[in-house]
């Protein structure tokens, strides 16, 4: 007899984004340098399907050092320059310079003694929020609130839908389905 394993709709699509969300989606992170790689992949993906960018994520990693905060930070006009040539990548210049940009103010919380992923998980009391189980809405009061707070400290790039689409990844806001098994995995 073969059980039926119920997954969010939006990862049934194919092999690759099964494994993204039965690994990975709405797993809680609470590493601060994994919480801003999340954060740049998501700032990639406004306006862009997420197969697109787990289809380039690895290159995504190589393009930007393995997104290293303080590397990033550094980038000028020639680095700029590479990666508006690396075809590899999306080629956006507005979401290149965000990212230069929110790796300073990632650097600049850090010199402060804020710490980022404290920083994000204060929002929602230390541990995830649950979402209504429909796994529809593009945004959330936790995720205007963030994203208003990302840009008080000098971060682009993070309007309230990317903040949302972000926390979901990140599993701040646990937004599987209620059919999914992920989501009783990860309430347990």
């Amino acid at each position: 007899m073969t059980s039926t394993i119920h997954r969010c709709r939006w990862a049934e699509s194919d092999a690759r984004m099964q494994a993204y969300h039965d690994e990975e989606w709405g797993v809680p992170v609470r590493d601060s340098r994994a919480l801003w790689e999340k954060l740049v992949l998501d700032t990639f993906q406004a306006g862009l399907s997420w197969r697109t960018i787990l289809n380039k994520r690895d290159a995504f990693r190589s393009a930007f050092e393995g997104f290293d905060p303080r590397r990033v930070a550094g980038y000028g006009p020639a680095e700029l320059e590479r990666l508006m040539a690396d075809a590899g990548i999306v080629r956006s210049r507005a979401k290149i310079e965000a990212t230069i940009r929110n790796a300073q103010a990632f650097l600049a919380m850090e010199e402060r003694g804020d710490d980022f992923s404290t920083f994000v998980w204060s929002h929602v009391g230390g541990q995830p929020l649950p979402g209504d189980g429909t796994g529809s809405a593009a945004r959330s009061p936790v995720g205007d609130a963030l994203s208003a707070a990302l840009k008080k400290r000098g971060f682009g790039f993070v309007g309230p839908v990317v903040v949302h689409a972000w926390l979901q990844a990140v599993g701040v806001i646990d937004d599987h389905e209620t059919e999914c098994f992920r989501r009783a995995a990860l309430v347990s």
